[in-house]
């Protein structure tokens, strides 16, 4: 129950202003301090931290948040160290190099050096670090990862004496090993391990225990129309127009006016932080476009490739003329190219490296009595999609694309095979050698209809909405977390003909929605009008807990959307057990309250909702699967 004990606070003064030598910068969207070389060394004595006791805690740990850049292979740069002020004598310390942590400490006249390795900090990115050190064990955790342990040769000091020294802040009481990046947080925590305050986290290389306030505000605002800049670095301050633009390192410092949501944006390298934006609300829906389709619409897949334009890939139930894909000319979509499906029911867009792909979920047999799906890759000279890869599935039902450490996957939804659908469902993970994708892992599913890859901090999750067991509706859906080069199942949640899942994450808060079409046993007997659930992660008992239940009408899909400050759901209700002529129903966050109505829209047998943008406006679309029409509505604002 120790108090933490922040370093970084100790060399402030009282007004929070930072004294000469010591600079503030904003970097990636965080601030930290910049310790100057040439204004002399940061430092308060030990006696400011250690009361009523000169020596050190023989349990604690130490939370450092920081951002360095690269250095040399050979050299190392101090985070702090404790000197003794008479002798010169390191008491304690803690470097690291461009691959390597170094933990030094004094024992009984030997000088100890812990080293832990292959930890890359100085890559130019915030990490925040957990050292925890209990007798002979010292631990490593590195944005909430999975710990790294070492066992010492001579265990820490119970009665490591700090009367007459000085706690050093990046530095050694010399120029040389002078820390050169950033600093946001160090702390002391006498007692205990700091993981567990602090682990997990919707964002662990910023994890907080202890943040001095005045590197909590965010963002900077610029001053005299000045942009902002990296101490020491010039930047073109260039205002560009259109679609959501990249921002990387090469455009820092740009500026970016987004004409739809009438907003000024700043690019940190990381991503678009907003200066100034106009709050946009939601007035009403209005009917766009009848979009016609080749049949009826299970799914539709809106994506845009780079200098070529905004498409919509319609998962469609004959073969012939098959399923459609669709450009967005002149405000509305056109037909582009047509694909042979056999009963498509989803389509997802992915792409690795600088290769597009377009993935269907077919779930019929092809002419010649095999059940396949298909990957098809665009072709930048022809302009088109075409054939890539054929993998075997089972009457699949959807594909979800993700990364995780930098490798590619695609996971398939088997919804049956013959008569069984107790069947496994495939995870495969893209070859760079042989440029395809490969069985990775099985995984056993029932009915599986939807597969949903989210992260939560730095742990990756895939969730499979499960429909049917061969008897009933009635079956638990799974949740898998990605622990040892696997997915390992972490919740089982009872659902009732799950359809979607649907992850939306906001104001640190995670959720998922369930989509629930009926309950059916072996009565025969069957429900439509069922509730249909979102769930919200409890981070300290994690785990998903029941949030909000909403009435729905055989619910095949939920979207999550955002439109200014506003947050929305809206449900795909497809039949009520007579008529498939219903009302889907957009749903907006309201606090405390929770997703309430506020707009009922009119569909005739809905399956699938997607929202995009354009330059000009927002929009829904939906997908009919009794008709082959399907509808653009546009998003009225004020």
């Amino acid at each position: 129950d120790l108090l933490p004990l922040d370093f970084l606070a100790k060399i402030l003064p009282a007004n929070g202003v930072a004294p000469t030598g010591i600079r503030m910068v904003q970097d990636q969207g965080a601030r930290g301090f910049h310790l100057s070389t040439s204004q002399g060394s940061p430092s308060f004595p030990a006696s400011h931290l250690f009361i009523s006791c000169d020596f050190f805690p023989e349990e604690f740990s130490i939370v450092i948040t920081m951002k360095a850049s690269r250095i040399a292979s050979k050299k190392n740069e101090y985070i702090f160290t404790v000197v003794e002020e008479d002798s010169n004598k390191l008491l304690l310390g803690l470097q690291y190099s461009q691959d390597k942590l170094h933990f030094m400490f004094w024992n009984y006249g030997v000088r100890n050096h812990i080293t832990f390795r292959s930890v890359k900090l100085a890559d130019n990115q915030w990490h925040t670090l957990i050292l925890a050190v209990s007798g002979l064990y010292a631990s490593l955790t590195v944005d909430c990862g999975i710990p790294v342990d070492l066992v010492l040769h001579r265990p820490f000091p119970a009665h490591l004496n700090t009367k007459g020294s000085r706690f050093h802040i990046g530095n050694r009481r010399r120029l040389k090993g002078l820390f050169s990046g950033l600093l946001r947080q160090l702390v002391l925590l006498p007692g205990s391990d700091a993981t567990s305050r602090i682990c997990p986290t919707l964002n662990p290389k910023l994890a907080i225990l202890s943040v001095p306030q005045v590197l909590l505000y965010l963002p900077i605002k610029p001053s005299e129309n000045e942009v902002l800049k990296y101490p020491g670095e010039e930047a073109e301050a260039r205002v560009i127009l259109g679609s959501h633009p990249p921002c990387t390192k090469k455009q820092a410092g740009q500026l970016w006016f987004d004409t739809l949501r009438r907003g000024l944006y700043i690019c940190d390298s990381q991503g678009w932080v907003t200066m100034l934006q106009a709050k946009q609300r939601l007035d009403y829906v209005e009917e766009y476009q009848d979009f016609y389709t080749n049949s009826e619409t299970l799914d539709i897949e809106i994506f845009e490739i780079p200098s070529v334009g905004l498409f919509a890939a319609t998962a469609n139930k004959r073969p012939v003329p098959g399923s459609g894909i669709y450009k967005w000319t002149n405000g509305k979509f056109d037909p582009y190219q047509n694909i042979t499906t056999y009963q498509a029911q989803a389509w997802k867009y992915f792409t690795i490296d600088d290769k597009i792909f377009l993935a269907v979920a077919n779930f019929e047999k092809n002419e010649r009595n095999q059940e396949y799906s298909v990957i098809y890759k665009w072709s930048r000279r022809r302009l088109k999609f075409s054939s890539y890869q054929t993998i075997e599935s089972h009457s699949a039902r959807d594909w979800e694309a993700f990364q995780i450490e930098g490798e590619t996957f695609l996971a398939v939804a088997n919804h049956r095979q013959g008569g069984n659908h107790n069947i496994d469902s495939v995870v495969y993970k893209w070859n760079p050698g042989t440029q395809l994708f490969e069985a990775n892992q099985t995984i056993p599913t029932s009915g599986a209809y939807d597969w949903e890859f989210f992260t939560v901090g730095p742990y990756s999750f895939l969730v499979v909405a499960n429909s049917f067991n061969g008897s009933s509706t009635r079956v638990y859906s799974k949740i898998y977390i990605w622990l040892g080069g696997m997915f390992r199942l972490f919740q089982s949640i009872m659902t009732f003909g799950a359809t979607d899942w649907e992850v939306f994450q906001f104001e640190g808060r995670v959720f998922l929605a369930v989509a629930n079409s009926q309950k059916y046993d072996k009565t025969g007997q069957s429900s439509y009008a069922i509730n249909s659930t979102i769930y919200e992660l409890n981070i300290t008992a994690q785990i998903f807990v029941r949030f909000q239940d909403i009435s729905t009408y055989s619910a095949v899909d939920w979207e999550f959307f955002t439109l200014g400050e506003d947050k929305f759901l809206v449900v795909a209700n497809s039949y009520d057990g007579k008529s498939y002529s219903l009302n889907s129903v957009i749903y907006r966050w309201q606090g405390y309250e929770g997703f309430v109505p506020v707009h009922r829209l009119p569909t005739f047998g809905c399956t699938d909702w997607e929202k995009f943008n354009t330059t000009d406006s927002s929009y829904l679309i939906y997908s009919s699967a009794r008709a082959d029409i399907s509808k653009v509505l546009k998003l009225k604002t004020y």
